[in-house]
């Protein structure tokens, strides 16, 4: 007797995924220059490109005419800055 071949998804539920995407740290650099990375490329291939926020606004529309997705964090960058009134006060 010939054993049965049974397709395993047929058994099994519907299975759905979901990615998270770490925040960008001061460990991750640009793939370009080396800086603090602020802005992730997923490329449709499944491929990832780190840039600092110099590059990545360099390279964004050819990135966007391949589809690629963008996760850019650069708005900490202002986060990151004293703002003139903030450091008014010190006395350094």
């Amino acid at each position: 007797m010939r054993p049965i071949a049974r397709n395993v998804a047929e058994n099994e539920g519907p299975v759905t995924s979901t990615l998270t995407v770490e925040p960008l740290t001061a460990v991750d650099r640009c793939d370009r220059c080396g800086a603090q990375a602020y802005v992730r490329v997923t490329l449709p291939a499944g491929s990832e490109l780190l840039f600092c926020a110099h590059h990545g606004r360099e390279y964004a529309p050819k990135l966007r005419e391949l589809d690629a997705q963008i996760l850019d964090e650069s708005e900490r960058l202002d986060d990151a800055q004293p703002t003139p009134a903030a450091s008014a006060g010190r006395s350094d």
